[in-house]
């Protein structure tokens, strides 16, 4: 007998399983990203709060 293990079946509700995990991944990274960036520019003050951008009218 040959000790070597047989590949595995991977069916097709796997692998979209696994589309669907690493875009969600993807999804939640450029989220947090984006939240992350945000946060950075109103700390080194160069974006101004959400709240002072809506109370100063636009010209």
């Amino acid at each position: 007998m040959n000790p070597m293990p047989s590949p595995a079946y991977i069916d097709a509700g796997s692998g979209s399983m696994l589309l669907q995990l690493i875009l969600g991944g993807v999804a939640a990274a450029g989220v947090t990203a984006k939240l992350t960036w945000r946060r950075l520019l109103r700390v080194l003050r160069i974006r101004k709060d959400d709240e002072q951008q809506q109370e100063q009218p636009e010209l």
